[in-house]
């Protein structure tokens, strides 16, 4: 009787160890002291205290950075703009009205155009002779080229979408032909068209040869860049008459 009591109590006080222990799952969950269900962690691990963090609940299933491998797609940068313009259009004007979304696009075209001409003749150009030879192919053959890409296709949009609105609005012909009370705008007009032509006939055909894009001898390199360099900055000079005939006549002048 002794023995088997012995028995009995050795067996009730000895706990199971290692592999022996279940584990507590759906069909056999662990007890806490006031007999609650609880879940139980892996040996040598701790329990995760940030569970009830949302931050952290979105790091753990990985929705965040889900997130932000979709925004850095190619394809969705070059959309999302177009959305949320869109959304604040509809959003502030209630509707969609294609000849705000013309000048919208006009102005925008606008702005790389002459930005990047401005940065041509107000930065790169009187910066070049400062730096460092070694570092100079870095301008030529990357930065120039890129930004190239954007101020001839930015002057090409720019030109398009003002013909649209113009079209739009019924004043194409009569800005044209300078008639009143279109005549300012009309003069702005040309002046843009004689820059478009510079920056796509001129310009980028002598740009190519200057950063050995095409095939040229230096003397044919030099040349190149001189040209370039002199239509460039007379289309500063235009842009200043241009841009403001284009405000005098949004402004009623």
């Amino acid at each position: 009787m002794a023995t088997a009591t012995a028995s009995m109590n050795t067996g009730m006080m000895t706990m199971p160890t290692g592999s022996e222990m279940a584990p507590a799952t759906g069909n056999n969950p662990g007890n806490n002291a006031n007999g609650s269900m609880a879940l139980t962690t892996a040996p040598g691990t701790t329990p995760n205290t940030e569970a009830s963090n949302g931050l952290s609940v979105w790091q753990n299933m990985g929705l965040s950075d889900t997130f932000i491998k979709v925004l850095n797609q190619p394809s969705v940068r070059r959309v999302l703009p177009l959305i949320l313009m869109l959304a604040v259009l509809i959003g502030v004007q209630g509707s969609f009205d294609t000849n705000y979304l013309w000048r919208w696009a006009h102005v925008i075209s606008g702005i790389m155009w002459i930005g990047h001409l401005y940065y041509f003749n107000f930065t790169q150009m009187p910066t070049m002779p400062a730096i460092p030879a070694e570092l100079k192919p870095a301008v030529s053959k990357h930065i120039a080229p890129a930004a190239l890409f954007w101020f001839r296709y930015g002057a090409l949009a720019t030109i398009v979408t003002g013909l649209v609105v113009t079209m739009q609005a019924g004043y194409a012909h009569e800005a044209f032909t300078l008639q009143p009370p279109f005549r300012t705008i009309g003069i702005g007009m040309w002046l843009a068209i004689i820059m478009g032509f510079n920056v796509w006939f001129i310009i980028w055909p002598n740009q190519k040869k200057a950063l050995g894009i095409v095939a040229a001898d230096d003397a044919t390199k030099a040349k190149a860049a001189t040209t370039a360099m002199i239509f460039s900055r007379t289309n500063t000079l235009l842009s200043i008459a241009m841009l403001y005939c284009m405000i005098s006549a949004e402004s009623g002048y």
